[in-house]
């Protein structure tokens, strides 16, 4: 675990205020609370991939994204001309990634399974708040040109777009785009109960009334490409229509560029060059298809909910100029990053799942190898050195297996129980506020604090346990005083108090250097193991359990630039030998497994 001062003193560095909200109607929810102003929240540089371009490199953050805007707000509040997101539905679901070996060496049956790579699981109206002080910092974030796009489906639609409106205005609503998918086939759609639900929406939002906007081109329909039927002596297809009421003049400059068609019978028409014709795109997207990514796509990522490109490019391309800053802060896969890239914009972008950062980093490293410009290379960042989870999906789960607590069945204030205790696990990856005490404030059974205030006036109402990353002073003292009623609250401190708490198993390697090389002799990810259900002798090839090795030859000791970057293709393991250059320094090698949970080494040299 990562040992550092949280001394509320050198965190809480700037405060950031916000405009006031103005806009209506404004939507209510339960525990609605004011969102007003943030802190400074600091970050860490831990890896470098590429150069400086005309001064940039581009950015990605591991971290929650309340904090890391926070971050951000020193540094680019008001100049990010575009924002995407694509945040959680509300879909009361796990989305799911496969994780399967990359061969059968292994002595196990067992050489796949599900990991879960994020929740979409909210209790009552918590899902409103978190969009909520996000899009208040996205907005902060945008410059006066800028516009958000927000993806979303008919869950929570309805809300969002009053949550928009409340935000940005209703003056400054754009439009709302239909991505129609049409992946339900003919078949489920004979069995269903009512109309398929066959697209996604795209709400666009500006920060004032002139917003950058470049209208793009739509393709053409097969029936639209049928009637190109004629073609000209050079073989330009085209299609004719009647002149109907042009001008006199009009025909003649028609005839002298040769858009003007003299039938068989003398009558003249007016031709449209298939090379010429366009059609500007509408909100009806019905020409980029499937649920996700198709399998056979040099994109797929295998990441959960991917995005085509396709929606990326069409939105980056008319809401942006190849000077603007993109932003996304839910990036998954990091199909937002990777087409700023191919498009010419700079891009930052950050996600809560370290397994989120290492796909797009692999993602960007594949794109800058393919590419033959000169493109900006990009930087890694930790947000609060909170590394101790790697899943935040899971956090939850394995605090209470570290601290045995004991699961309540249908209870959805509390976390567990402990020793006579009520537990409830504050957010992980960031430090606990008083605005995280929302959610038991307003979700306490008051009648039954009334009942047993009454029953015993000198004693408390309710024992908590209060389990946080690092927490705001005076946290206990400012729930008993909301509430109104006697409370005995315990606050344990990861960070501070159970600094020796085992949450996860290291993972371990056997690197040597001999004959001018670099040898990985052996590699054990020991989470990974268990996962598989498989001890260290089982494994014949550690390879199969490795997504990418990394080697920076010269290790400053703080950030990692690496000049090796081993990352095969699916079914290809890594080289796992490397020849070490005659003015190496000191190695750092960093070996990600398939979880995405990487061991970081130094290997002395000589």
């Amino acid at each position: 675990m990562s040992e550092f001062n949280l001394n509320q003193e050198e965190t809480n560095i700037e405060k950031y205020e916000f405009e006031p909200i103005k806009g209506y109607p404004m939507l209510n929810w339960k525990g609605k609370r004011p969102f007003r102003s943030t802190q400074y929240y600091p970050a860490q540089l831990k890896e470098t991939h590429g150069e400086t371009v005309d001064g940039w490199l581009n950015k990605i953050f591991w971290g929650d994204n309340l904090q890391v805007m926070s971050h951000l707000l020193k540094e680019y509040r008001g100049i990010i001309d575009l924002i995407y997101i694509d945040p959680p539905f509300d879909s009361n679901a796990d989305y799911k990634k496969k994780i399967k070996l990359k061969g059968k060496a292994l002595h196990n049956d067992l050489n796949s399974f599900e990991e879960v790579q994020y929740s979409d699981l909210w209790s009552n109206d918590e899902y409103l708040q978190f969009m909520y002080e996000r899009l208040i910092l996205m907005r902060e974030l945008l410059s006066d040109r800028g516009t958000i796009y927000l993806h979303c489906d008919y869950r929570k639609l309805h809300h969002l777009k009053c949550i928009m409106d409340e935000i940005f205005g209703s003056s400054n609503y754009r439009s709302e785009i239909i991505w129609k998918k049409d992946a339900v086939g003919k078949g489920a759609k004979k069995k269903a109960k009512y109309w398929p639900r066959t697209y996604d929406v795209i709400i666009a939002y500006s920060k004032t009334d002139n917003p950058i906007f470049h209208i793009q081109d739509g393709e053409l329909t097969e029936k639209q490409l049928k009637e190109f039927r004629y073609e000209d002596p050079d073989g330009r297809k085209f299609k004719r229509t009647t002149l109907g009421d042009y001008s006199e003049n009009s025909i003649k400059e028609m005839e002298r560029t040769g858009h003007i068609y003299i039938s068989s019978t003398g009558k003249k028409y007016k031709k449209y060059y298939l090379d010429e014709y366009s059609i500007p795109m509408d909100s009806i997207w019905t020409d980029i298809p499937g649920f996700g990514v198709a399998t056979s796509s040099k994109e797929l990522t295998k990441y959960p909910t991917q995005k085509p490109e396709q929606i990326l490019e069409r939105i980056i391309k008319s809401s942006s100029n190849e000077d603007s800053i993109v932003f996304d802060c839910f990036m998954g896969s990091g199909t937002t990053q990777s087409v700023a890239l191919k498009t010419g914009r700079k891009f930052v972008g950050t996600d809560i799942n370290l397994a989120a950062v290492q796909t797009t980093t692999k993602r960007l490293i594949k794109n800058y190898n393919e590419s033959d410009q000169e493109l900006p290379g990009f930087e890694v960042y930790n947000v609060n050195h909170y590394e101790i989870f790697r899943n935040p999906a899971q956090a939850k789960e394995i605090l209470k297996e570290a601290l045995e607590v004991q699961t309540l069945v249908n209870n959805s204030i509390y976390d567990g129980e402990k020793d006579g205790r009520m537990v409830k696990v504050m957010p992980v990856n960031r430090i606990a506020t008083k605005a995280d005490l929302n959610e038991l404030i307003t979700n306490f059974d008051y009648k039954m604090f009334e009942q047993r205030q009454a029953e015993n006036p000198t004693q408390p109402v309710e024992k908590l346990l209060i389990v946080c990353m690092g927490h705001e002073p005076d946290l206990a003292a400012a729930l008993e005083q909301e509430v109104g009623y006697k409370l005995d609250v315990e606050i344990v401190d990861l960070l501070r108090d159970k600094s020796n708490l085992e949450f996860r198993r290291d993972s371990e390697a056997d690197i040597i250097i001999e004959n001018g090389r670099l040898i990985i002799n052996n590699f054990y990810p020991m989470n990974l193991l268990q996962k598989l259900s498989l001890m260290k002798d089982n494994v014949e090839d550690w390879k199969e359990l490795v997504e990418s090795v990394m080697i920076d030859w010269n290790y400053d000791g703080a950030v990692l630039e690496p000049s090796v970057v081993d990352i095969p293709g699916n079914e290809e393991t890594v080289n796992g030998i490397y020849e070490v250059p005659k003015d190496a320094g000191t190695i750092r090698v960093k070996i990600t497994d398939l979880l995405s949970e990487s061991l970081e080494v130094s290997v002395k040299n000589g």
